[in-house]
């Protein structure tokens, strides 16, 4: 049977010493000449050790001081359920309150943008088909949570106040809330979870590292006719969040 990479052997020891407790938390580790002599291999091989235990969220590297025993990270659950919506406002800021944090976003809309072969399949309209695209950065207490592209036709929205989500009467009320009150009744919303992997430029606006694991929702609403009115994909980082659905079960 092959024989795992040396620095691979590092990393499984140094993991099983300080899940162990040898070093506490805030605690700095022996330095990497330290450890190569240690072990008995090159600097180039602690390095990597270290920067896979980096990467896996044990250890944070402090530039001209060394490598420490990182705080784990709390991560909390987010509840996907009907009971968002129900809320009035918007749903996210909702959510966080309930974990006691303040709830804020940063967006950017462009309108009269051209619908992708994607998403034009999602809202069921042609492709080049105009709509409104808005990116938006979440956060918990000034702390990134997720990040989110939401699509919304602007053959329903184009010449009324909610054309631009963030903007009017009902900016940041939540797309329920602003479809309702141009007539247009959401009745169904379909979310479709997949994992995936953060992008650079994802982990630099959530604060985590390229190839951390992300759950990506699909998100779809749909109006009381059964047409698309709008379309996001929600990213969330695992290593923050765990994702749990909450369904209501009829009474016979």
């Amino acid at each position: 049977m092959a024989r795992e990479a040396p620095y691979l052997e590092v990393a499984d020891a140094l993991r099983a010493r300080v899940l162990a407790g040898e070093w506490a938390v805030g605690e700095r580790l022996p330095s990497r000449a330290q450890l190569a002599a240690e072990y008995g291999v090159g600097r180039n091989v602690t390095q990597r050790a270290v920067d896979r235990l980096i990467v896996e969220g044990l250890l944070e590297g402090r530039a001209g001081s060394g490598t420490y025993v990182r705080r784990p990270r709390e991560r909390m659950r987010m509840v996907r359920s009907r009971h968002r919506e129900r809320r009035g406002g918007s749903p996210f800021r909702a959510d966080m309150k309930e974990h006691g944090k303040a709830g804020t976003w940063e967006a950017h809309s462009t309108a009269r943008t051209p619908a992708s072969e994607r998403i034009a399949e999602r809202l069921a309209i042609e492709p080049e088909d105009l709509c409104v695209v808005t990116r938006y950065e979440f956060m918990a207490d000034h702390q990134p949570v997720q990040l989110s592209e939401s699509w919304e036709p602007m053959a329903i929205t184009d010449g009324t106040p909610i054309v631009l989500p963030e903007m009017g009467p009902l900016a940041g009320r939540g797309v329920v809330e602003r479809m309702r009150s141009i007539g247009v009744i959401i009745e169904t919303a379909v979310e479709l979870p997949r994992p995936d992997r953060a992008t650079q430029e994802q982990a630099n606006l959530l604060g985590i590292h390229p190839g951390d694991l992300l759950l990506v929702i699909e998100r779809t609403y749909y109006d009381t006719d059964g047409r698309p009115v709008e379309t996001a994909d929600i990213v969330v980082p695992d290593i923050r969040w765990e994702v749990a659905y909450e369904f209501g079960i009829d009474r016979l």
